[in-house]
């Protein structure tokens, strides 16, 4: 038996040239599979859809070509997000992105406080514009509006009065 010291002689001892040739393939596979391609995903409406988290909060985002109105569970942004602040957390993707007024969106969030549903109607918004135009992706994913914000409240433990808070100690 011959000493095999490389893939081409194992190649060569097992079949010849149809090992090489099967080489070249997963080689050639294993480079086109390495960045994937992001293409657009529309409903048959023509919007995009993304659900985004945040906290206890998830939202529902619909987006489509449009003049800029916002409704988020049937009433206008303004209304239902009134600290400008929470308004503002909810425009940044779109103000990264330098879509301001060309996308009507319509949102429904559950769960959670309003800061929490601010956050995931920004990662909803975050998605879907990614789904509606995959060139974005970069400038998103730059200003951190693609990546869910995991921190949740902590759980109670018991014997405490909170998560981490103790009963005050008593010495007699």
């Amino acid at each position: 038996m011959p000493d095999i010291n490389s893939l081409e002689e194992l190649g060569s001892a097992i079949g010849g040239e149809a090992a090489t040739s099967d080489n070249a393939s997963v080689d050639t596979a294993s480079t086109e599979t390495a960045a994937p391609a992001y293409v657009q995903k529309l409903d048959d409406h023509g919007r995009a859809y993304a659900t985004g988290k945040r906290k206890d909060a998830i939202a529902r985002v619909w987006i489509k070509p449009g003049t800029g109105k916002v409704v988020i569970n049937d009433k206008e942004f303004e209304k239902y997000f009134a600290r400008p602040v929470l308004q503002m957390v909810m425009r940044q993707p779109i103000v990264a992105a330098n879509r301001d007024g060309q996308y009507d969106i319509v949102a429904t969030v559950r769960g959670g406080g309003l800061s929490g549903q601010a956050g995931a109607v920004r990662h909803g918004i975050s998605k879907a514009l990614t789904h509606f135009e995959p060139e974005l992706r970069p400038v998103l994913k730059k200003g951190g509006f693609l990546t869910r914000d995991s921190r949740t409240v902590e759980r109670k433990k018991y014997g405490r009065a909170k998560a981490r808070k103790s009963f005050q100690f008593s010495k007699r």
